[in-house]
């Protein structure tokens, strides 16, 4: 039986889920890197790397080829760095409109206290 595209979805959003996995794919956005790389700017456990790594490759997020001893990744298409950058816009979005709000809340609050006053 096949899974719905809802339900595909989300497992895919899920997989999205955790800091690290974001963080590769943004390391991966300017290229392909080996795993030493990636270790250093994460500065994170090797073994907790792979299994991060690991969840992308079985997703198909990312690619990982074999340069002798090196293992290099790679975003599996232009789409996931696509992807980044819309969530970016769109966290942009959502920070700017809290802002606005908190602005209001503010001069709101401020007047109510020179009326109190």
């Amino acid at each position: 039986m096949a899974v719905p595209l809802y339900q595909a979805k989300s497992e895919f959003f899920r997989t999205l889920g955790h800091p690290v996995r974001i963080r590769v794919l943004e390391l991966l956005q300017d290229g392909p890197l080996p795993v030493r790389d990636l270790l250093a700017a994460l500065d994170i456990e090797a073994s907790s790397l792979s299994q991060q790594l690991a969840v992308l490759r079985r997703t198909n997020l990312v690619t990982a080829t074999r340069d002798g001893n090196t293992v290099v990744y790679a975003l599996s298409t232009p789409d996931v760095a696509g992807l980044l950058r819309a969530a970016r816009r769109i966290l942009g979005e959502m920070i700017t409109g809290q802002r606005q709000l908190l602005g209001e809340l503010t001069a709101a609050t401020t007047a109510v206290k020179e009326v109190r006053a």
